[in-house]
């Protein structure tokens, strides 16, 4: 088997420095071979609808402003007001049913942040006597849990 002998260079192109003759090749390149394609006609916004074909708009020669108002025109199809179930946020979580104020009044942190010195106050005797000092008889209920206490 025959080895192939590299290929030599002629006399010129071992004088000029390798990064010189690569600028020098890189300029004399033609502009045209760069990609440049006239940018496609683009239709009218009017006349735009979801079917239509919006990979005009994408080119890079069309204007910015011109391809937000194609693109905006696009997304304005109910079709792309579907949230994703699969996505935990795309839920509206307004429009549950508010917590009632009796729930409300059982939690502590409601107690401390949402109600009025009145409020906090319960309307019932029975319930401060519960709490009260001598309170150790079960009376069934179970006591709520009280902040920097450990169970028994």
């Amino acid at each position: 088997m025959g080895r192939k002998k590299p290929r030599e260079m002629p006399a010129e192109e071992k004088k000029e420095p390798f990064l010189a003759r690569w600028s020098r090749l890189k300029r004399e390149q033609p502009a045209a071979k760069q990609d440049e394609s006239p940018a496609a006609p683009v239709p009218p916004l009017d006349s735009l609808t979801p079917e239509s074909d919006f990979a005009a708009f994408m080119n890079p020669k069309v204007k910015e402003e011109l391809r937000r108002l194609a693109l905006k025109k696009l997304f304005s199809d109910p079709h792309f007001n579907i949230p994703d179930p699969f996505e935990p946020y795309s839920g509206d979580w307004t429009v549950g049913e508010p917590i009632p104020k009796e729930l409300l009044a059982t939690l502590y942190q409601a107690q401390s942040v949402l109600f009025t010195e009145q409020e906090k106050k319960p309307d019932a005797e029975p319930q401060a006597s519960v709490d009260g000092p001598g309170a150790e008889k079960d009376t069934g209920k179970a006591k709520p849990d009280e902040p920097g206490r450990q169970d028994t």
